[in-house]
């Protein structure tokens, strides 16, 4: 199986943003455990961060015909992205929304997301966890 891993906006920051809620793991080392987790499972992975919304959508078209499914992490477009969650419902790949936190506990804009009614399943609050579960959920409907 291919997976796409797309993190959104300030992942980048990772390691040194908001340590206490995103956790001290650098986005290379996030990186690194999802592509180990994935190799474990026999999947291949293709990793990408950008903090631009069209650049997202431009890293799901250009990577949907190579990928089996989709784990995102829309970050603060989450909230607000229409255009992301169109471009998932409109390339139909299975798709995985994680999150390092658990945005149901967090603010109350952070609460509500745009992008999980064209997901199968969130993962959520269990920092690196949370990506690795994902893979699992895809390994999970592998096939079907």
């Amino acid at each position: 199986m291919n997976v796409l891993v797309i993190h959104g906006p300030n992942l980048h920051l990772l390691g040194r943003r908001d340590p206490g809620i995103y956790g001290t793991a650098t986005l290379a080392r996030l990186n690194a455990g999802i592509k180990k987790h994935a190799a474990a499972l026999g999947f291949k992975v293709r990793a990408f961060q950008s903090n631009s919304e069209g650049r997202i959508i431009d890293l799901l078209t250009a990577n949907a015909a190579w990928a089996d499914a989709l784990v995102i992490n829309p970050a603060a477009y989450t909230h607000y992205s229409y255009a992301i969650r169109d471009a998932i419902e409109a390339l139909a790949l299975p798709a995985v929304e994680v999150h390092l936190s658990d945005i149901s506990r967090r603010e109350p804009f952070r609460r509500v997301s745009v992008i999980r009614p064209v997901c199968l399943a969130q993962f959520k609050g269990e920092g690196a966890l949370s990506y690795l579960k994902a893979l699992d959920y895809c390994a999970s409907i592998k096939g079907k």
